[in-house]
C-alpha cells in the first residue's frame, strides 16, 4: 500500500469495514465468550474489498504470531473458510477523510514491526476494563482508532473496548452485505 497525497475537492469515496466469524479455534473461543455473531473486523478502502488490514495472524495455519496485517479475502487465512459469516458495511467520507484513513494505515504498514497484537488488550475489553497499551492492538481496537482519529466517527465506547459487532449498531454505516463470504466473494466477482 502506497502513501496518497490527495488534496482534491468534495468529491465522496467510501470506506469498507468487513465482519467475519471464521471456524478458527481462536474465533470459536472468542465467539464463545461474547456471543455475538461476528469475532473479526478488517478495513478495506475498495469496493471489492478483497484487499483489507487489520490486525490478525500473521500465518493463515497459526493463531500466533499476530500484528498488523494485509489480509486478502481470496487467500491466507480465508482461503479454506468456507461460506463463513460475513457482513460489509459502507462508510461515506469525503476525499481528503479517505486518504487520511488511507495514509495513516500506509504508514503503519511501513512500519508493521513496531506494532503488537494485543492480547491483554483483547482479555481487558472482555472484562469492560479499557487498556490502552502504546502499540498494541486487537482488531476492532484498530479499526475503531483509526476511525476515530481520521473520520472523527464518534463511538459508542472507548477503541479498547470496541467490539466487531458494535460496528453494526453505528448510524453512520450501511450495510452492503449480510451472508456468507462465498456469496460475498461470488457476488463482488460479477
Amino acid at each position: 500500500m502506497t502513501a496518497v497525497n490527495n488534496s482534491a475537492g468534495a468529491a465522496m469515496k467510501s470506506i469498507y469495514l468487513i465482519l467475519t466469524r471464521s471456524t478458527s479455534a481462536a474465533s470459536r473461543l472468542i465467539g464463545h465468550f461474547t456471543d455475538e455473531p461476528y469475532t473479526h473486523v478488517s478495513i478495506a478502502f475498495e469496493p471489492k474489498t478483497h484487499i483489507m488490514y487489520s490486525f490478525a495472524r500473521k500465518y493463515a495455519r497459526l493463531p500466533l504470531p499476530a500484528g498488523l496485517v494485509e489480509e486478502n479475502m481470496d487467500g491466507g487465512f480465508y482461503r479454506n473458510q468456507g461460506n463463513i459469516p460475513c457482513a460489509v458495511l459502507r462508510l461515506d467520507v469525503d476525499e481528503k477523510t479517505y486518504y487520511r484513513a488511507k495514509n495513516r494505515i500506509c504508514d503503519m504498514l511501513v512500519r508493521r514491526e513496531e506494532f503488537r497484537y494485543s492480547v491483554l488488550g483483547l482479555l481487558a475489553c472482555k472484562m469492560g476494563i479499557p487498556a490502552e497499551i502504546p502499540g498494541h492492538y486487537f482488531c476492532s481496537q484498530f479499526v475503531a482508532e483509526i476511525l476515530a482519529d481520521t473520520c472523527r466517527v464518534k463511538l459508542p465506547c472507548p477503541p479498547s473496548l470496541m467490539h466487531p459487532a458494535d460496528y453494526l449498531d453505528m448510524d453512520c454505516f450501511r450495510c452492503e452485505f449480510c451472508g456468507g463470504l462465498t456469496e460475498f466473494l461470488a457476488a463482488s466477482a460479477a
